[in-house]
């Protein structure tokens, strides 16, 4: 159903808006397997583009950016290297680091970057910083943010969404900074799902791997973030348990080595 449909549908029988978007909650159902998404594209890609430039000005203004230029520098070789490797051209990117402790990263659907100072502090080396960066692009380009926008539209009961759906009316900013993986530090959490965690995991590991950067940082990283005291840090807050993640991560390791190994 495309997005003028529901917004027709929107303005003249809300209540059958609501059903039609409650019925497609039936889909997921049928979403199993290595599936990362419903398949469905009620919101168009431009208004995804749309809600990452919103988050990103919103996060702009709202956090300030680091003045440790060692950072800056660092999160931007680090990436413009990943996006190099991955096909993407760099100039096209934004990436900035913020003032904040948590260690923390994201991308956002309209080619942004941000990371968060306490990242800097648990990541020993460029390579683990490269394996939470890697991982953050790998889930913007395979449009996980755009497959989890139209999962909450096509399964959230009312109108509201109904109409967000159509044109993104009715999401406030700090929904839209969680749906697209940026919001953490808004205190509110949407996880991406165990199939995209999975697939960012490995098109990450074999990311970091062809931009020479050895894949076991990693692992390293992640026995980091499990050992670290005080409570969890906020990138942990949307991703699965340290000791399932490194679990996984070393099934994935032979390939990400074996191309990381050809490289050198």
């Amino acid at each position: 159903m495309s997005g003028s449909v529901l917004m027709r549908l929107t303005r003249t029988r809300p209540a059958r808006a609501a059903a039609v978007v409650i019925t497609c909650g039936g889909l997921l159902t049928a979403c199993a397997g290595d599936s990362t998404g419903l398949g469905l594209n009620l919101v168009p890609e431009e208004q995804v583009r749309q809600m990452g430039q919103q988050t990103w000005a919103q996060i702009r203004s709202e956090t300030p950016v680091s003045n440790n230029q060692t950072y800056q520098r660092a999160a931007q070789q680090v990436s413009y290297r990943l996006l190099r490797a991955g096909g993407m051209n760099p100039q096209a990117w934004e990436v900035v680091v913020f003032q904040g402790d948590e260690a923390n990263a994201f991308a956002l659907p309209n080619g942004k970057i941000g990371v968060y100072e306490g990242m800097f502090g648990m990541a020993e080396n460029e390579a683990q910083l490269a394996a939470v960066i890697a991982h953050e692009i790998a889930h913007n380009e395979e449009n996980h943010a755009a497959e989890r926008v139209n999962t909450q539209a096509a399964t959230s009961a009312g109108v509201q969404i109904a109409s967000a759906a159509a044109g993104i009316a009715g999401i406030d900013a700090q929904t839209a900074a969680a749906l697209l993986g940026a919001g953490a530090q808004y205190g509110l959490n949407m996880p991406y799902s165990r199939n995209q965690e999975l697939e960012a995991d490995r098109l990450g590991l074999n990311m970091m791997a062809r931009a020479g950067y050895d894949p076991r940082a990693a692992v390293e990283l992640w026995q980091r973030m499990a050992q670290r005291g005080g409570g969890p840090p906020a990138f942990l807050s949307t991703h699965p348990a340290p000791q399932q993640r490194i679990e996984q991560l070393q099934q994935m390791m032979p390939q990400a080595l074996e191309i990381y190994q050809a490289r050198s």
